[in-house]
């Protein structure tokens, strides 16, 4: 049986977008300290393989289709993940895109709503349908991945940026509503990483980012996995409402 020094025994996690990048690299660190992941992405046959891959190491997992900017599929999900595991020990709010890189008067309406329902609205509608659970078990950890352009604002990403944002003060912000409910709800704003994600924008537009990490290089989605999962684990105990930097020097506030 797996043990592990920051999760207890059946811990459950479920983890968004974690059909690639980021979220795979979380579900997978999280799996491998034991935890049953419920894998949510709009990607089923990929969900499904992944799941699969889990299992076979041994690891507790279930896949969950979902479209993350609907928020009857969220509420869906959240009742399916409870009925097979029985509870939900932590989120990890990971689904995103990056949309194209384009200035602001090029960015149609049809184009900001999907971001923003995708980015913003899904971290909404995830934290709303799981916190009860959490509040009637008086424990939690919310976890959820914005971005330095969320920050700082990254210019011909617009929507991006701007989703990112809220998504940043969404977590300040819940994170007060329920800070004596035993539920911690904190964010990670990640630099440029090494994932799909990067194919949706310009090369220019990544070459702009990077060159503004000091440290010279993009980051490993495992070093933001390392982060998300003491995040969610009881080790974290006396942090909420925080942004965690991740950013190879970028960022140093």
């Amino acid at each position: 049986m797996q043990t592990s020094r920051y999760f207890d025994p059946g811990e459950v996690s479920v983890v968004t977008g974690a059909a690639r990048g980021i979220g795979l690299a979380a579900a997978r660190r999280l799996a491998s300290e034991g935890v049953a992941v419920a894998l949510v992405d709009i990607d089923e046959v990929t969900g499904v393989q992944i799941r699969d891959e889990f299992e076979a190491q041994g690891w507790k997992a279930s896949f969950h289709p979902c479209d993350v900017s609907r928020s009857e599929s969220v509420d869906k999900t959240i009742a399916d993940v409870l009925a097979q595991w029985g509870r939900i020990d932590s989120l990890v709010n990971c689904a995103g895109i990056a949309g194209r890189s384009v200035p602001i008067w090029d960015v149609t309406d049809d184009e900001w709503r999907t971001l923003m329902g995708i980015d913003l609205d899904s971290v909404f509608y995830f934290c709303r349908s799981v916190i009860p659970h959490m509040q009637g078990r008086g424990y939690g950890r919310i976890v959820n991945v914005a971005s330095i352009a969320g920050k700082e604002g990254n210019p011909n990403a617009v929507a991006y940026s701007a989703a990112k944002a809220g998504v940043i003060g969404l977590t300040k912000a819940v994170a007060k509503e329920v800070a004596k409910d035993g539920i911690l709800v904190n964010s990670v704003a990640p630099a440029v990483i090494m994932t799909p994600i990067l194919e949706q924008v310009s090369e220019e537009h990544i070459n702009y980012m990077l060159q503004r990490i000091p440290l010279g290089r993009p980051g490993r989605p495992e070093e933001a996995a390392a982060l998300i999962a003491w995040l969610c684990s009881k080790e974290c105990s006396f942090s909420t409402g925080a942004c965690y930097d991740l950013s190879g020097g970028r960022a140093t506030y």
